[in-house]
């Protein structure tokens, strides 16, 4: 199996981002130049297991939240991850959002 560290480092960047966190402020928090920590975000750099507890302590998120790409049992995360999608539409836009997801599960059910 290979592991996505490009979506991993997202996932924390969109987590740092969504708290109001700094690179600078997590790289203080997590006791690491910001450097890498801006490596970790871009893929370009693997963080060891003792880094990664630390950012997933820091930005106070569930290591599944961050490897929800590369792990098989993530369905919850994407449920959730969907519900934060649609919490800021319209009602207009939410019957969008479900037409597209329809046909989008029907075409993957139908290529299967």
């Amino acid at each position: 199996m290979k592991i996505n560290y490009l979506e991993i480092g997202q996932r924390i960047r969109n987590v740092r981002q969504k708290r109001g966190i700094t690179q600078e402020k997590l790289a203080e928090i997590v006791k690491a130049g910001t450097t890498h920590i801006s490596h970790i975000e871009t893929g370009n750099t693997i963080p060891s297991m003792k880094m990664f507890i630390s950012i997933i302590n820091a930005l106070d998120v569930s290591a599944d939240e961050l490897l929800c790409d590369n792990i098989n049992k993530s369905k919850y995360i994407y449920q959730n991850e969907i519900a934060e999608i649609i919490n800021g539409c319209t009602e207009k836009e939410i019957r969008v959002v479900v037409d597209v997801l329809k046909s989008v599960v029907a075409s993957i059910r139908k290529n299967l």
